[in-house]
């Protein structure tokens, strides 16, 4: 990429394939899957429902993409209950720092975010 425009297919041939992974990894649930298992470690499916909020179809979808696409790791054990565990893979350790700065900018601007669409919502209904 240069500047906000993508390349050409012939100067970068997996440009296109970018816009592919960001919306599969940069999706609301997914980051905070990642952000979970980064501040806990291994974490059981109803640990991370109870964590983020999410419904169970949601989660299981969120968690069979990241680990389709090498983030995090499925372990089951065979047991009455069958218990099942989700930590991060090497690549999910690398996602770390990136969604870590997404994360804390998130929170650093909340409060400009929160006045930005006060402002914006009051303008539009003049």
């Amino acid at each position: 990429m240069r500047g906000t425009y993508l390349l050409g297919t012939e100067q970068c041939p997996d440009c296109k394939r970018i816009n592919e992974v960001l919306s599969r990894v940069g999706d609301r649930w997914s980051v905070l899957v990642i952000i979970s298992l980064s501040q806990y470690g291994t974490l059981r499916f109803n640990e991370l429902k109870r964590n983020l909020g999410i419904s169970q179809r949601m989660l299981s979808l969120t968690l069979r993409e990241l680990q389709r696409d090498g983030l995090v790791n499925r372990t089951y054990y065979p047991t009455i209950p069958p218990k099942v565990e989700y930590n991060l893979t090497s690549m999910g350790e690398s996602f770390r720092e990136p969604v870590s700065a997404l994360g804390h900018w998130a929170l650093d601007n909340l409060v400009k975010i929160d006045k930005a669409r006060e402002e914006y919502d009051t303008a539009a209904k003049n």
